[in-house]
């Protein structure tokens, strides 16, 4: 039987604190480190039972980690995975993979060429509910896939804007909450081909947006939606309608992405899927709707038991430096166009 894989946490913030829950949890590994610059990060680490380094360098060269959990600031993702790259550690980096395109460049440059892998930390993908309706979307069950309407509509009480970065541009929720949604779209429905996009601040008047309209129109011929607001009183959102985080008060009979094709159509999180009973019928027919079953499962702790086998050589990253990547140029696209009033391609990535 295989030794616990010693892992690092770098950024003992509310979500490194949420990845070390699980870790808690596992056999296959076990807390090393923690590496947080922040004094009290020290305590924390003494709480632990490991070693407080205020660099990570420093860890890496000290505790020898077999891998490393980033959940520190979105600016120092990338030097910080970069750092743990030229170690030969594999990195469990959380989302958004970085804050600009051209430093998530280099990371993916770095993955590639080092042979080191980076599993990025878009956890939704690991929810059994999502592979389940990935395996329905690939496997023909909706025949083509025609329409895409997506959903991230709820209201983030003002206190949350105490913290001033939170008030600032490029701390809006393209960034830090649509790109989830954004994600999911690419992986369950392709990759985008172009977007159109228009973005507002009128209800805050912050430095960034509180409600954004984009269409999306995918390689496979599939056009989309996504309306988002963190401004508004409404239950349509992953957050609160799939259950997965129990902070959010759950509004289970709500969809947040409904995806429709030329076989039958598909409603996230219930996976109730509709379709006729014979080919050939319209809409003088009733629909018939079945509950696609799946098992629930703690998505970040199922990531957890991801990157232990990605340590260990056993899979590739299901979300990889360079697919992340992908969705921060839908995210950089969403803007150009939100900003110009034009059609935007996202930028190609190379793997």
């Amino acid at each position: 039987m295989n030794a616990p894989l010693r892992i690092a946490l770098v950024g003992a913030g509310i979500m490194g604190r949420q990845h070390l829950h699980h870790l808690k949890g596992l056999d296959s590994a076990v807390l090393c480190a923690v590496a947080d610059p922040a004094p009290q990060s020290a305590g924390f680490a003494a709480q632990c039972g490991v070693e407080w380094f205020a660099d990570t360098a420093q860890m890496l060269a000290a505790a020898k980690p077999d891998g490393v959990i980033i959940a520190n600031p979105n600016t120092l993702h990338v030097s910080t995975a970069l750092t743990c790259l030229a170690a030969g550690v594999p990195v469990l980096l959380e989302k958004p993979v970085g804050v600009d395109l051209a430093e998530v460049r280099t990371l993916v440059a770095a993955s590639r060429d080092s042979g080191v892998p980076v599993l990025a930390g878009h956890h939704r993908r690991h929810n059994p509910l999502i592979v389940r309706a990935h395996e329905l979307v690939h496997s023909g069950a909706l025949g083509r896939l025609s329409t895409v309407t997506a959903l991230w509509q709820l209201q983030k009480p003002e206190s949350y804007f105490d913290i001033p970065w939170r008030r600032e541009a490029g701390a809006g929720m393209l960034l830090t909450n649509l790109i989830h949604d954004l994600d999911l779209l690419r992986h369950l429905c392709g990759e985008v081909r172009q977007v159109q996009a228009i973005t507002s601040n009128a209800v805050r008047g912050y430095g960034n947006e509180d409600c954004a309209a984009v269409l999306l129109q995918f390689e496979n011929g599939a056009l989309g939606t996504l309306t988002g607001s963190d401004a508004v009183a409404a239950p349509w959102s992953w957050e609160l309608d799939s259950g997965e985080n129990p902070v959010y008060p759950r509004q289970s009979d709500q969809p947040c992405y409904l995806l429709a094709g030329t076989g039958g159509a598909l409603s996230i999180p219930q996976l109730k899927r509709w379709h006729y009973a014979e080919d050939g019928a319209g809409w003088h027919q009733p629909l018939l709707v079945e509950q696609e079953a799946f098992k629930p499962d703690e998505a970040l702790r199922l990531q957890l038991e991801h990157f232990v086998r990605v340590i260990r050589r056993e899979v590739a990253p299901l979300v990889s430096a360079a697919d992340a990547a992908r969705t921060l140029a839908l995210i950089e696209a969403i803007r150009e166009a939100a900003a110009t009033g034009r059609a935007c391609a996202p930028a190609p990535i190379d793997a």
